[in-house]
């Protein structure tokens, strides 16, 4: 068996062997692993599992469903009648002369228990009802609305990260021949066909690529808390994986954006406010109509103070509404009512000619965008690598530098612009495609 111990131990005299302190060790370890862990890894996010992660963890969608089944409780009474009254009483009771307080002295005194029950007229019930009808269909649609802007909101910010990453990962593929031009001038220089102006104009064009790689790098950082601000709470960054949806394409469904603009979620709170005005009025021209209320009461009267039995008492009462001066009352309400109405009408119909100019603008910035991004991606980025890969071949082999500074500072501008290209378009397109809501989504 092998072990550790003391050259002392081994020549078979002093102590016995001792083992090195292990235990103290990996304990040591432990607690280092502790107090420093490993980084988190980042989180890779596809574009449909961004949406569907940001659906599930928006506080507001859980706001939007609260609100709607306190709409679904409150239309499930509605209509209910008014709790029934329980009275109490006495009636005919002496309090003064030689039969004061005295319950058995006057044979009028009656113990009376009673109960009532108020009944609503039935159109106001039935306005009542339809007016929490129309309330819980608001609540729908206020829900259904914020969760197409939550989905809106992940789909922009991934794609934000998503260029943005691309973007990055295209600058440091210039690293490579940025390198191959400051170790041809520094070659040139030691050969003595170079000159210093030119080993040092290249290594200047090697540090202002990395200052472009690193406000590309905080781009993506800065992507990442926003798409961060979409997902549940989670310490590692999200990383945008997979490919993009096709940013220059609409569903067959969008491809007539006008045409069902009456469902584009934008305008649905406004078509249940309606609903909701009308549903007021009707609850106002109710308000015409009388409400009734029922009454029993039971009476019990003590003994006489000679014993003789007093027989007990029954009492019903009817009791009607008198709606008669009503030009102050409900017709100020049914007229406020239809004012409210005419209103709601006025907005709506705003709100429907300012959807259909965002429409158009969204539409016209999108297909513009498309073109020039089609025309960036396969022309002009394109081009401006080949000039810059020509610029370098001609420099190895004994041209000037000054080109291919040129080319590549070119080269470096427009896979920026590409990305604000692409960030652009993303935005535009993400407007577009959740014009309509989503039916899987429908609560």
């Amino acid at each position: 068996m092998f072990s550790l111990s003391s050259p002392r131990s081994r020549r078979g005299g002093g102590r016995p062997p001792r083992p090195l302190p292990l235990l103290p060790t990996l304990l040591g370890c432990l607690l280092l692993l502790a107090v420093f862990p490993a980084a988190s890894t980042p989180v890779s996010l596809t574009f449909p599992q961004a949406l569907r992660l940001a659906e599930q963890n928006a506080p507001l969608l859980e706001a939007r469903q609260a609100r709607l089944e306190a709409a679904r409780e409150d239309a499930g009474r509605a209509a209910a009648l008014p709790d029934p009254r329980l009275t109490l009483g006495l009636s005919n009771w002496p309090i003064n002369g030689p039969d004061a307080f005295d319950l058995r002295a006057d044979e009028m005194t009656t113990q009376e228990i009673g109960l009532m029950q108020e009944f609503p007229a039935r159109a106001k019930r039935r306005a009542r009802q339809a007016l929490a009808d129309a309330g819980l269909e608001q609540a729908r649609a206020m829900s259904l609305v914020e969760r197409n802007a939550v989905r809106q909101a992940a789909a922009t910010a991934w794609i934000e990260l998503w260029s943005a990453q691309r973007t990055r990962d295209a600058l440091i593929g210039l690293r490579e021949p940025t390198d191959a031009a400051v170790r041809t001038a520094r070659a040139r220089l030691a050969g003595g066909s170079g000159t210093t102006a030119d080993a040092l104009a290249a290594k200047s064009a090697a540090l202002l690529l990395e200052n472009r790689i690193d406000a590309a790098e905080t781009a993506v950082q800065a992507a990442q808390a926003g798409l961060s601000r979409w997902l549940p709470p989670q310490d590692a960054l999200p990383v945008a994986q997979g490919q993009a949806p096709e940013l220059t394409e609409l569903s067959p469904g969008m491809a007539d954006p006008m045409a069902a603009i009456e469902r584009h979620a934008a305008l649905l709170p406004w078509t249940s406010q309606q609903a909701v005005a009308e549903a007021q009025l009707e609850t106002a021209l109710a308000g015409k109509r009388p409400d009734w209320s029922l009454g029993v009461t039971y009476g019990r009267r003590d003994r006489a103070p000679d014993g003789m039995p007093r027989s007990d008492m029954l009492m019903l009462e009817v009791s009607v509404g008198l709606p008669v001066f009503t030009r102050n009352r409900q017709d100020r309400d049914i007229a406020a009512r239809r004012a409210e109405l005419d209103a709601v009408a006025a907005e709506h119909e705003d709100a429907r000619r300012a959807q259909q100019e965002s429409v158009r603008r969204a539409l016209a910035s999108w297909q513009g965008l498309r073109r020039q991004l089609l025309r960036q991606r396969q022309d002009v980025l394109p081009l401006a690598a080949d000039r810059a890969r020509a610029a370098l071949a001609r420099y190895a082999g004994g041209g000037d530098l000054q080109p291919w500074l040129e080319a590549r500072r070119d080269e470096i501008e427009q896979h920026i612009e590409l990305a604000r290209l692409q960030g652009e378009l993303g935005r535009a397109w993400a407007a577009l495609a959740h014009l309509l809501p989503d039916p899987e989504n429908t609560p």
